[in-house]
């Protein structure tokens, strides 16, 4: 973790760098780009860059955990005035899906080969597995939902979206990426809906 970028405030110029780098690296992976070649794309000094870190490595690091954070936030927002349980599970996958839209192919090919991002997209994919488990427990205690083996169910959704996110579910059954998303949430919700003639 760059600590430098985590302990304090960025300036309006660094943000402005951060966001432009997000898109620069969800539009074409980092590991081709030389530090030359951001300060270049970002129209920027190399100085300038090493404001935000001091390597590419770091660079890439610090904009995908970038990405991520601002993803949980679109996503939470996106469920916010959303009340049906299931309808919430739904919701929650679908905005996974489009949240991630972005990411290029050459993006998750990057971020899956190179150690530090790669534990940032799985500690994220784990969270939202965990944030669906909540989901799911919620609509439970109010009788929208059966019991079911949440740690499970948390489990099939975190190996699924490891799929989708490897680009596996996509070249397996030809499904988009939000198309999957969606089918998994449909599939989570039939299985825990409370129906009358199950236990």
């Amino acid at each position: 973790m760059n600590a430098m970028f985590e302990d304090r405030r960025l300036t309006a110029r660094q943000a402005e760098l951060l966001d432009a780098l997000v898109k620069l690296v969800l539009a074409q992976g980092f590991s081709r780009f030389t530090l030359d070649d951001v300060a270049a794309e970002l129209n920027c000094s190399k100085r300038t860059l090493y404001a935000l870190a001091h390597s590419k490595e770091q660079l890439a690091t610090t904009a995908v955990r970038h990405f991520f954070r601002g993803a949980t936030d679109q996503v939470e927002t996106a469920i916010a005035g959303t009340r049906s349980p299931a309808r919430r599970v739904i919701r929650y996958l679908e905005a996974v899906a489009e949240a991630l839209l972005p990411a290029s192919l050459a993006f998750r090919a990057d971020v899956a080969t190179f150690a530090p991002t790669r534990e940032i997209y799985e500690a994220n994919t784990a969270a939202a597995a965990q944030r669906v488990r909540r989901l799911i427990d919620e609509g439970t205690r109010v009788g929208a939902f059966r019991n079911v083996k949440t740690d499970f169910v948390a489990e099939v959704i975190t190996a699924t979206m490891r799929r989708i996110g490897s680009g596996d579910v996509q070249r397996s059954t030809g499904l988009s990426d939000a198309e999957a998303y969606t089918e998994l949430a449909r599939l989570v919700v039939a299985a825990v809906r409370r129906m009358p003639n199950l236990p």
